[in-house]
């Protein structure tokens, strides 16, 4: 893990006179800024993360209206209120762009001081909240919003396996423990589905691609690599987020705001014809030419191989066919979710992008919306370069985190040489294929492990073929392999067929 912070050249220390800027908050909220915010803490507001999030900078209430439509608050950490602009600890920020998570260890964007403590939305402590309020009708429709400034008291800080256990009504204790708060889950659940229909109906992707779940013991070995399980408690934040997000995104495009927009465009017409080229193994096609690319085309396709041994080949594949999203100072909507406007708006504590527009957004509250072009064109420069080195850091994060992962996985093969397990053959290459194992682990066999037949590699419809026998080997075929080495250095996993 240290030859990586190296590889990457990581900032894995704060300077001591940022952390010094942090300590300067303390613990408590200034009580002079409490008149000049809506005060949220009479009401019953919930975190739901992760059992080991530290940093909460998301907290959100249900209600339901006479009307019947719902009354959807996210509550989200007002970290610019602490970290001002062009101060030690906001050029820190900037350098660093995003907090990287390594197994079993985090680069943080801001210090701990501030990260874990007076901008983490802890139960049981007031906490400066930027609030987005929503008015919801029951097909999904935000008829009305507006975004203040707040002070909250988070009620309890729930995880994701408690809230699920409360929809579902599966565990006594967990049901006993929060029974009062039982109507509130219901009322998230009850959004979220609506929420999510509406998504699909607009051609959503929902690239449901497991991620992995490393164990590591006290020294950091692996002890197990698994799927890792998401529940219908995850899709509840998720929904609220996008939602939030979007409502943020639209609002500030309206305004003209200088602001930095979270863009994921169309992809290219090649890179279709090429995924058609695989999905072609599997009897399906993605309809497209220049002018009309839909998501509901991709998400037509995602659709049919819900719950199929090749859904997880054919995720990866639709991922490896859409652009990757960047930031970017203008609007220009958002392929991957189906969206006209979307930006970063929902964790400040660890996304320079969310801190940057959080600060947009209080100016022109405290402004009352009447701000002076001067400034606006500062803040549209600045929006840009933000934006340019954001993304950059978010690549090198992205990279990181997938190499520490690499990492663990080859470290934890290494011990399983010479056995045998079932995979998926993920992708086809002119040198091998990628078997992928039900744990998520990844492996190549090479040309020569494939037995004693020579293998044509067949470009055009991307599988292998036997010269002798007519055997194919294409993406999607499960085959059995043995584990033939691995080396946690090299980063890379090698498998022969059984």
């Amino acid at each position: 893990m240290l030859s990586l912070i190296k590889e990457y050249n990581l900032p894995s220390t704060f300077p001591e006179q940022v952390v010094q800027e942090a300590k300067h908050f303390e613990n408590k909220v200034d009580k002079k800024d409490i008149p000049n915010r809506v005060d949220f803490r009479d009401r019953e507001i919930f975190t739901i993360d992760g059992e080991d999030a530290k940093d909460l900078d998301d907290a959100v209430r249900v209600e339901k209206l006479k009307n019947g439509n719902y009354k959807l608050e996210v509550h989200i950490a007002d970290v610019s209120f602490y970290v001002q602009e062009n101060s030690l600890l906001d050029q820190e920020a900037l350098i660093r762009g995003t907090s990287i998570y390594m197994l079993g260890r985090v680069i943080p964007m801001l210090p701990r001081e501030l990260s874990n403590g007076i901008c983490s939305l802890n139960a049981g402590e007031d906490r400066f909240t930027l609030s987005c309020i929503m008015e919801i009708d029951n097909k999904g429709n935000v008829l009305a919003s507006e975004i203040v400034k707040g002070i909250i008291n988070v009620t309890e800080r729930m995880s994701y396996t408690d809230v699920q256990a409360m929809i579902e009504n599966a565990n006594e204790q967990t049901m006993k423990r929060y029974e009062p708060y039982l109507p509130h889950f219901k009322r998230m659940e009850e959004l979220a589905k609506i929420l999510k229909n509406k998504r699909i109906e607009q051609g959503y992707l929902n690239l449901d691609i497991p991620e992995s779940k490393i164990d590591l013991d006290m020294d950091g070995r692996v002890t197990n690599i698994s799927k890792y399980e998401t529940t219908f408690a995850h899709e509840i934040i998720e929904q609220f987020m996008l939602t939030a997000n979007e409502t943020v995104a639209e609002k500030f495009f309206w305004l003209e705001a200088p602001f930095i927009y979270r863009v994921h465009e169309d992809p290219d017409l090649e890179k279709i014809q090429e995924l058609n080229k695989f999905l072609f193994n599997f009897g399906m096609k993605i309809k497209a030419n220049k002018d009309n690319i839909y998501p509901k085309e991709f998400a037509k396709i995602l659709e049919e191989v819900k719950g199929k041994e090749e859904e997880k080949v054919v995720s990866n594949l639709v991922l490896r066919t859409l652009k990757v999203a960047r930031y970017e100072a203008k609007n220009q909507g958002h392929f991957g979710i189906a969206s006209k406007y979307y930006c970063h708006f929902t964790s400040p504590i660890r996304r320079y992008p969310d801190l940057f527009i959080h600060r947009i957004i209080s100016k022109y509250l405290s402004e009352n919306y009447d701000v002076k072009e001067e400034w606006i064109n500062k803040q549209i420069e600045q929006a840009e370069e933000r934006a340019k080195q954001s993304s950059e850091r978010e690549k090198i994060a992205t990279k990181v985190e997938r190499e520490s992962e690499d990492l663990k996985k080859a470290e934890y093969m290494e011990n399983k040489i010479g056995e045998e397990y079932e995979g998926i053959v993920s992708s086809v290459t002119s040198f091998g294929i990628f078997v992928e194992l039900e744990n998520t682990v990844e492996g190549l066999i090479r040309f020569e492990d494939l037995g004693d037949e020579y293998f044509i590699y067949d470009e055009n419809r991307k599988r292998l073929i036997g010269e002798k026998t007519n055997k194919t080997y294409k993406i999607g075929d499960k085959v059995a392999i043995r584990v033939k080495k691995a080396s946690k250095l090299l980063r890379q996993i090698d498998f022969e067929l059984v």
